[in-house]
């Protein structure tokens, strides 16, 4: 194929978006690519450095300090921050809030905007975030908008902060993912939308099989078009 295969997932938060193109990366031969947690970096780093995360003047002072990279270690994706590791620091519920309201920054998504694009501009990529297909990839081959109801993306994202020791009850983590759903949809930088082309897909009440078995399918015949041309 002469040009790269590139597959844009956007959604809310917990609408299994990372596990899906992670797995469609792994059988396809893609570099999988979560712009969230690159957001989730430049969160971290204003909470470890004790400055308000929603002010934009003080994280966009932060900026210049900042190397944010991805690494890809056996095929996973590793997240750099200043050359430190911090993959396993950035999934608790108060670095989601920092990297929700940093990602409504648009200094911030500028600075990231060019590490995303590169990465796609020199591989195949399954890269999934909320304006992949918008603002980051536009003229992706493949665009899929992945969404869920809220209660059930929040049990999603409530057993697996269970699994890692975390204690935050069902209730709070719903209130902090409609509130999320609400700041990404209503920022003026980049907001959360279905682009142009996308295709829709629900996975309310899936299980992961069921709605990998349906995102492999639109995969599958996106390949075999590029294929063809």
């Amino acid at each position: 194929m002469g040009k790269h295969i590139r597959i844009a997932i956007d959604g809310p938060s917990g609408a299994g978006k990372s596990t899906l193109a992670k797995m469609l990366a792994k059988e396809f031969s893609l570099i999988y690519v979560d712009t969230g947690a690159l957001y989730r970096a430049v969160g971290y780093a204003a909470a470890q450095a004790g400055i308000d995360w929603r002010d934009s003047d003080l994280v966009t002072g932060l900026l210049p300090s900042l190397s944010v990279d991805l690494k890809y270690i056996g095929g996973e994706q590793r997240v750099l921050l200043n050359g430190e590791d911090i993959s396993g620091l950035i999934r608790t519920p108060e670095i989601s809030m920092a990297a929700s309201a940093v990602s409504a920054m648009p200094t911030v998504r500028a600075f990231l905007l060019g590490l995303q694009r590169e990465i796609a501009a020199k591989n195949d990529v399954s890269m999934d975030g909320r304006d992949i297909g918008t603002v980051v990839l536009p003229d992706a081959g493949l665009k899929i908008f992945l969404s869920a109801a809220p209660e059930d993306r929040a049990r999603r994202r409530f057993f697996e902060l269970q699994e890692k020791g975390d204690g935050s009850t069902y209730k709070e983590v719903l209130a902090d993912m409609i509130k999320r759903d609400g700041d990404d949809s209503r920022r003026e930088a980049a907001p959360l939308k279905k682009a142009d082309g996308a295709v829709a897909v629900d996975t309310t009440g899936n299980s992961l099989e069921k709605s990998y078995g349906i995102l492999r399918g639109i995969v599958q015949n996106y390949i075999k078009r590029e294929a063809a041309t």
